[in-house]
């Protein structure tokens, strides 16, 4: 049976029908409600929609600002926002297809990746929590899309929609710098590479400087996108962290929000402060900053807390919330888990070829993975490790661990036939 469902001609539309259908059904069973940070971008998106304030300088709200325009035309509510959600999944689902379908891969693998991804726990039951994580990877697949398609224009596409992405989460601005890496280390042209990124980076500067021209105005200096990166950078790193997780800033010793001159700070002078307190630690610790930096990627990779989100207000069970924590963290480490190992490998690889300037034509959708997995894992190591961070790797993750599967497969038939 499942033969003939790989073999069937709608394979693809069968595939995207069966994996949105799950998520309308999830949605009608498991009414998430808000909580933390996404009642906070319901709020600012309702605000937005109907005239208000656009929020402060705190987080960035790229994803509010999106979800309050379509606020502004359907009105708000919560059931519009995980509609809303469903439509940003299938937008996932046919970028990911349209992706595979530009690799030079057999037609069975690029089936069996693509299920592999529409039916991933995640891509499911993210549709009832509103996450900024859905809209931030259905760009970034537009994004890895447009990169791999044949377009005259396309760099300055990307650096349009890398601007978009930058306001939903800021650190997506040191893309450019992953194309430079991947275009240098395929073309082997510096210049050419160089002339690329620097694009992005222009197209990007310009879709954010508004925004950042109405930071710098409300706080009379010069204020990024948004002004949470010391605060996160602060609660990471110190002697109170622990686990490499989120705790609450008043918490740490003698913590810098209790004095004085904080507390007569403006938004993005506390940003400052906190940033250059968390660097001051980091220098006299460096070891465990370091540990502090493995457990954040851990928690990234390997240990599915955000089903947890998805309970919240929905009235279940102690025991079904532990059996869906359970089964679901089975599942992503049973592909996380070879998807890592492989993507290390590949990266070893790919060093290794630029050390030895070796002539083989290295595939640059697997130049492309270990790349941005090394740019959201850098990220990570430095600030936060959650287990929702990790949502727009999905397609990397999925990908690596076909392969690796795939790898392994041969390798045993090899020594068999030995």
């Amino acid at each position: 049976m499942i033969k003939k469902y790989l073999q069937n001609e709608n394979y693809y539309k069968i595939t995207i029908i069966l994996g949105i259908f799950l998520s309308i059904i999830w949605i009608a069973v498991v009414n998430t409600k808000l909580e933390s940070d996404f009642k906070y971008y319901y709020e600012i998106a309702t605000d937005i929609a109907n005239g208000l304030t656009w929020g402060d300088t705190y987080t960035s709200i790229g994803y509010s600002i999106v979800l309050g325009g379509i606020f502004k035309l359907f009105g708000a509510s919560l059931l519009k926002a995980k509609i809303f959600n469903i439509v940003l999944t299938f937008i996932c689902y046919v970028c990911f297809m349209n992706i595979l379908k530009k690799l030079d891969i057999n037609e069975k693998d690029r089936r069996i990746i693509f299920a592999l991804f529409v039916f991933f726990p995640n891509n499911i039951f993210y549709n009832s929590i509103l996450a900024t994580e859905i809209l931030f990877t259905a760009i970034l697949l537009i994004i890895t899309l447009i990169y791999f398609t044949k377009c005259r224009y396309k760099y300055i596409l990307m650096g349009i929609l890398c601007g978009l992405n930058t306001m939903i989460k800021p650190f997506f601005l040191v893309f450019f710098f992953a194309v430079f890496l991947i275009e240098f280390i395929i073309n082997k042209k510096f210049f050419g590479a160089l002339k690329n990124s620097l694009i992005i980076l222009i197209m990007t500067s310009l879709v954010i400087a508004p925004w950042v021209y109405r930071n710098t105005k409300m706080m009379g200096e010069f204020t990024f996108v948004s002004n949470n990166g010391g605060i996160v950078l602060y609660i990471n790193n110190n002697s109170d962290n622990k686990f490499g997780r989120w705790m609450p800033v008043e918490n740490v010793k003698n913590s810098i929000v209790n004095t004085k001159e904080y507390k007569e700070a403006n938004a993005t002078e506390k940003d400052k402060m906190l940033a250059k307190a968390a660097k001051s630690w980091i220098k006299t610790h460096p070891i465990r900053f370091i540990v502090l930096g493995f457990e954040r990627l851990l928690n990234n990779y390997f240990l599915g807390d955000d089903i947890l989100y998805v309970t919240y207000g929905t009235g279940m069970k102690i025991y079904v919330i532990v059996i869906l924590f359970i089964l679901t963290n089975i599942i992503r480490n049973i592909i996380f888990i070879p998807a890592v190992i492989y993507i290390l490998k590949k990266s070893f690889s790919i060093l290794n070829h630029i050390i030895k300037r070796k002539n083989y034509e290295l595939d640059k959708f697997e130049l492309y993975n270990v790349v941005l997995f090394f740019m959201f894992s850098t990220i990570y190591f430095l600030t936060e490790g959650q287990g929702r961070y990790a949502f727009p790797e999905i397609f990397i993750m999925v990908y690596s661990f076909y392969y690796f599967r795939k790898e392994r497969k041969i390798v045993k038939r090899i020594k068999t036939m030995q």
